[in-house]
């Protein structure tokens, strides 16, 4: 095995991923099949790792396997206009100020609900009272 390749539990430590999740994204075709040793053990070269990145940093983004896929692809056709992937990511962040504005919403119902505390006993808990409401 040459300096410029990885075994499987190099490049989980390289990545910071576990070897299951590795073969998980090759699984699903993510990450292209690793080549193997004589004796079969899987090595993957210094593209994989910087592929098996480029997976980590877009799933750290919250964009989905469907869309990590649909990334890929853009990456791989580097001549091509960069349109569809300032749309994919336009997606992700107009679904994120969903989903901060939904836990905005939570935040002021739990503080809501913090405030009808008076302090005593369960039996007179208002917030008992209103989770227990139908």
């Amino acid at each position: 095995m040459s300096a410029a390749s990885y075994t499987i539990g190099q490049l989980a430590k390289a990545t910071d991923t576990k070897a299951v999740t590795i073969r998980y994204y090759e699984q699903l075709g993510l990450l292209p099949p690793a080549g193997r040793t004589p004796s079969g053990y899987r090595v993957y070269t210094p593209a994989e790792r910087d592929r098996l990145l480029f997976i980590r940093r877009a799933r750290s983004l919250g964009f989905t396997l469907d869309d990590v896929r649909e990334l890929l692809g853009f990456a791989d056709q580097r001549d091509a206009s960069c349109t569809a992937v300032d749309a994919k990511v336009g997606e992700q962040l107009q679904q994120v100020r969903v989903r901060i504005r939904d836990l905005v919403a939570l935040e002021r119902e739990l503080e809501r609900l913090i405030a009808c505390c008076q302090g005593g006993g369960i039996k007179e808990c208002r917030i008992i009272e209103t989770l227990s409401c139908h």
